[in-house]
């Protein structure tokens, strides 16, 4: 079970144009969103990454305006594990759990919850918040993920494991988040 305690969000790549070219586009903006409202209420830590932004473009303004105040970090590697940046950014937030979301699965994601991994960090996919522009390298993504160890979720799933409970002060303002 996800702890709110002990855990993050991880924004990988939804940027530009490209963002809008992921098969389901609209359906990932919406859970991405739902993702990133409920987070970002229960205090958790966000991270957010683009890749190459001077040629991809910056994150997009459907999400824009949710992760202004979280640390956006410019990377050119796919793994962003491999930006020094984004490393001290991850043990500057003290989580062990990183839940990961973003575009495209099958490179820059993929690659990221690996090296997450690698940073002795457990990983949760969050699946209805991913994206690549053929579904078949998005699918293959979450498979090849899965046999590595890295959970499976989705964001109402994870939201409702980090809310907890529903006496909870901040459960009315979730429910308007995950209706």
């Amino acid at each position: 079970m996800l702890d709110r305690y002990n855990t993050g969000l991880i924004v990988v790549d939804i940027q530009g144009k490209l963002s809008h070219l992921v098969n389901d586009s609209e359906l990932m903006f919406h859970n991405v969103s739902k993702l990133i409202r409920g987070c970002t209420l229960l205090n958790l830590p966000i991270l957010v990454l683009e890749q190459n932004p001077a040629k991809l473009g910056k994150t997009a303004s459907e999400i824009l305006p949710l992760v202004a105040n979280f640390p956006c970090i410019k990377k050119y590697d796919f793994n962003g594990c491999a930006d020094p940046h984004f490393v001290e950014q991850v043990n500057k937030a003290a989580v062990q759990h990183w839940l990961i979301c973003g575009i495209e699965a099958h490179v820059c994601l993929y690659q990221t919850a690996i090296g997450l991994q690698q940073m002795g960090k457990s990983v949760e996919l969050v699946v209805d918040c991913i994206g690549s522009r053929q579904d078949k390298n998005k699918q293959l993504a979450v498979t090849k993920l899965q046999t590595k160890n890295v959970g499976i979720t989705n964001a109402e799933m994870c939201l409702f494991e980090l809310i907890g409970n529903c006496n909870d002060p901040k459960f009315k303002a979730f429910l308007d988040i995950v209706r």
